[in-house]
């Protein structure tokens, strides 16, 4: 039971472990980052699991994408929890470790079944507004209380990266791919989701949104919806979660649309990641029931919005979307879940 001294607390540093030790929790932190001229992305993920009924586990995941080749390279290493340390911006496993400050960078290899993959890449924020740390959930009881059961973060959603990412065979130079992170915690991943971000450096904006389903009392809710568009120093919100009547999303296989309305216009968003590798993950709940995550780093984006005192203007990207769907079910089109 949350204490309500707890949730008026003041709040850890964004990138500090939620985890205190006991069983029923899930916490990862994430790095995504782009080719900023062609359809190539890797993803770097590090996670906590606290089953209720056996030892706790880090899981660190490496995923890269080639949308040139149409492949892609993923793999997990799991390790117990007690080989691993944590601080307030630092994440180490023994086959990765995050340094997630100002002046970050993230080092390690795992070995996948196309061979050996190593990496060794530094970011920091853009010096812009879209780099500063943003909390979709708009209300801090939403972040430390009981509902929802998943929260979630983006301490750094505009970086600009350095450095290597060594595949089998060839090793790419990163220098000037644009990116972002994220962490994410709760006693459960989030019954199903449509979540994406995406950066447009040439015009200084960004959004992240999301649309999902959460149970509550056994229940599952209408999809409840939150998109925040960043462009130059004005942030345009439409984030009131419970507000059905001026929020529509559509989620299908590999699509996601958008249609919000609130205080500050209206906006429509497209991610479409139909045309480009995507693959699929198996996500554990601290309960033993399984989820599936369908992920792309190479989605196109288009996203309108027509402001409230100012005029309309559109983003477009034609490969430089995240984007994640999270499901109950398997999918025929995926032989390997990683």
């Amino acid at each position: 039971m949350t204490r309500l001294a707890d949730v008026f607390a003041r709040e850890p540093l964004d990138n500090a472990i939620r985890y205190a030790g006991a069983p029923g929790h899930i916490e990862s932190w994430f790095l995504r980052a782009n080719d900023p001229s062609r359809p190539r992305a890797f993803w770097l993920k590090q996670t906590i699991l606290a089953p209720l009924t056996s030892p706790a586990v880090t899981e660190s995941w490496f995923i890269w994408f080639d949308g040139e080749r149409k492949t892609t390279i993923a793999q997990k290493v799991t390790q117990p929890f007690t080989d691993a340390s944590f601080g307030d911006i630092d994440v180490v496993t023994r086959a990765m470790t995050l340094h997630l400050g100002d002046a970050g960078h993230a080092r390690g290899a795992v070995e996948a079944p196309e061979g050996t993959v190593r990496f060794d890449v530094s970011f920091r924020p853009e010096s812009s507004p879209c780099a500063r740390p943003l909390s979709m959930l708009p209300w801090k009881l939403l972040r430390t209380g009981p509902f929802p059961k998943s929260k979630l973060l983006t301490p750094f959603p505009s970086l600009r990266f350095s450095g290597s990412v060594g595949l089998p065979g060839e090793t790419v130079n990163v220098d000037g791919w644009h990116g972002m992170q994220g962490h994410n915690w709760g006693k459960e991943h989030t019954f199903e989701y449509a979540w994406g971000q995406c950066l447009f450096p040439a015009e200084d904006a960004m959004l992240e949104g999301f649309s999902a389903r959460v149970r509550v009392g056994g229940r599952t809710t209408p999809r409840l919806s939150a998109l925040v568009v960043q462009k130059g120093a004005r942030s345009y919100r439409f984030n009131r979660l419970f507000d059905a009547w001026r929020q529509q999303a559509t989620v299908d296989a590999d699509r996601w649309t958008l249609a919000m309305r609130g205080d500050d216009g209206e906006a429509t968003l497209s991610m479409d990641a139909s045309k480009q590798p995507m693959v699929c993950l198996g996500y554990d709940n601290p309960n033993g029931e399984h989820s599936y995550c369908f992920n792309s780093k190479l989605a196109a984006v288009e996203v309108t919005v027509r402001p409230s005192d100012g005029a309309s203007f559109t983003l477009q990207s034609a490969h430089g979307g995240a984007l994640e769907f999270l499901r109950r079910q398997p999918d025929p089109r995926f032989s390997r879940v990683v």
